[in-house]
């Protein structure tokens, strides 16, 4: 899964993109995915995993009707392209890296950081040694310039759509 701060930087991009009533319940949409027991994320994932989120069936489920759902959408949506069209290489490193980027991407994005997570969220200095912090960004900005209204709206394939039209 990408950090809680990745996702709440492509959160940020999407809201300026999209018209989001209500910020604060999009953002606990945003988190709520990852705040559960590692051995359940199959299931607040929809899919066999956090990198194999399965969108279709959360449409199916949930839909994108409330700010808080549309939130949890961009965050399933999120994990499935940073795994299967961002990410070039997986290893542990990757988790210092995020504590690595993390007081950058809430200075560039202006974060504020839920109280859910603040004592989570950890900052460490160094360089990375998986993520490119340019590619990062870039990756934001996309994800971020996405409208899920859209998707929904247009795909019968969440999935297979998404994967065939982003590139990153």
């Amino acid at each position: 899964m990408p950090g809680y701060i990745i996702h709440l930087a492509v959160g940020k991009e999407y809201a300026k993109n999209n018209e989001i009533k209500n910020i604060e319940e999009f953002e606990k949409g945003i988190i709520a995915p990852d705040l559960i027991d590692k051995d359940d994320k199959y299931k607040s994932h929809y899919g066999p995993n956090s990198s194999n989120p399965n969108l279709n069936k959360f449409i199916e489920k949930k839909g994108i009707s409330t700010n808080y759902n549309e939130g949890y959408f961009i965050h399933l949506l999120t994990d499935y392209l940073f795994y299967n069209k961002f990410l070039k290489e997986w290893n542990f490193a990757i988790y210092e890296d995020y504590d690595k980027l993390n007081a950058k991407l809430i200075e560039k994005y202006n974060i504020n950081v839920p109280s859910e997570i603040q004592k989570i969220v950890k900052y460490k200095n160094g360089e990375l040694t998986v993520l490119n912090e340019e590619e990062l960004y870039k990756f934001i900005a996309c994800v971020g310039k996405i409208s899920a209204r859209k998707i929904v709206k247009q795909y019968n394939n969440v999935q297979e759509e998404v994967s065939n039209e982003f590139e990153i």
